[in-house]
């Protein structure tokens, strides 16, 4: 049985070292997932062409090319531009297509992760995070979310300072943050 690990980041080059830990670990690329927020224009379109996308995308991010040299430029309701790669991504995508409801947070809910942490991590993205999620077995669960628990957002945390500032839950037609209320929520403004 295979059940989904998820941990969130306030810096996307954090998030990609995760991604690193998993690989080296075993965890196949087809079961890891990459979602942040591209308000720093890190990725940019252009960097969708065919042969350009593997190489600059590998060699911006040190060693987990593999799994990024699919990424992908999406927008999300109530996320605003985010850049994907993995199983969530193609997700997304088909979601998208279909005009399926649910969104985000409902998506996430299906690949299992707990509907209060998902409000949080599409929050948090809508706010400049990033989220790595992984298909692992069960049985290894353990030793995998210690992989990705080194400066992980602790999701209680942020749920309290989310909700000292006055949130209450993920609303998808909220609309986008600037890049400047990004960058302040970066800097450690929840607010």
């Amino acid at each position: 049985m295979t059940v989904t690990i998820s941990r969130l980041y306030d810096d996307a080059a954090v998030a990609q070292a995760a991604i690193g830990r998993l690989q080296q670990a075993g965890v196949a690329d087809d079961d890891i997932s990459f979602l942040a927020n591209n308000s720093e224009k890190w990725f940019a379109p252009d960097l969708l062409g065919a042969a350009e996308k593997g190489a600059a995308v590998g060699a911006g991010f040190g060693g987990v090319g593999g799994l990024l040299a699919g990424l992908g430029l999406l927008v999300v309701p109530g996320l605003g531009p985010v850049v994907a790669a993995g199983w969530l991504a193609a997700t997304l995508t088909c979601a998208a297509a279909a005009g399926a409801a649910g969104g985000i947070v409902g998506m996430l809910a299906e690949a299992g992760v707990a509907t209060n942490e998902a409000e949080i991590y599409a929050e948090s993205i809508r706010r400049g995070g990033s989220l790595v999620s992984a298909r692992v077995p069960d049985h290894d669960k353990a030793r995998l979310e210690a992989l990705l628990d080194p400066a992980s957002v602790d999701i209680s945390q942020r749920r309290s300072e989310l909700q000292s500032a006055g949130w209450a839950a993920f609303d998808p037609a909220a609309p986008q943050l600037s890049d400047a209320e990004i960058a302040r929520q970066r800097a450690g403004d929840a607010g």
